[in-house]
C-alpha cells in the first residue's frame, strides 16, 4: 500500500469532514458530541501527516502503513459513527482502532531501527 496514497485520503477527508462538523454540526450537536465527532477528525489527520512522512522513507518500512491506515479508519470512524447514530457502544470499538495505530508506529519504530534509521 502506498501510504502517499492513504496519508493524502485520510487529510483530504480530515479536512472535510473537519468543516462539516465546524459548520454543519455545530447547531445542532450537544458540546460533548462535537468534542467526540473532533477527536476523530483530529486523529484522522494526525495518521494522515504521517503516512505522508511515511513515504519518505524506505519502501521496506511501508509495511506500518496498513496499521496506521486501519486504525485510522477503525478509531475515527467508530466516533463518527457514535455522534451521528447515538449508539454509544461504538466508543467500544475506537480502543481497537487505536491499538492498530499503536501497532502501527511501533511496527515503523522496529523496521526503522532494523534498517538503521
Amino acid at each position: 500500500m502506498n501510504p502517499v496514497v492513504l496519508g493524502a485520503l485520510l487529510a483530504f477527508t480530515a479536512v472535510a469532514l473537519g468543516a462539516f462538523g465546524s459548520h454543519a454540526l455545530r447547531e445542532t450537536l450537544p458540546l460533548e458530541r462535537l468534542a467526540t465527532f473532533e477527536t476523530g477528525v483530529r486523529y484522522q489527520m494526525y495518521h494522515g501527516l504521517g503516512l505522508l512522512a511515511l513515504g519518505a522513507l524506505p519502501r521496506r518500512t511501508w509495511r506500518a502503513a496498513p496499521l496506521l491506515f486501519g486504525g485510522s479508519l477503525l478509531f475515527s470512524g467508530s466516533l463518527y459513527l457514535l455522534v451521528a447514530t447515538g449508539q454509544n457502544w461504538w466508543g467500544a470499538v475506537a480502543p481497537l482502532g487505536g491499538l492498530l495505530q499503536l501497532a502501527g508506529w511501533g511496527l515503523l519504530a522496529y523496521l526503522s531501527l532494523r534498517l538503521g534509521r
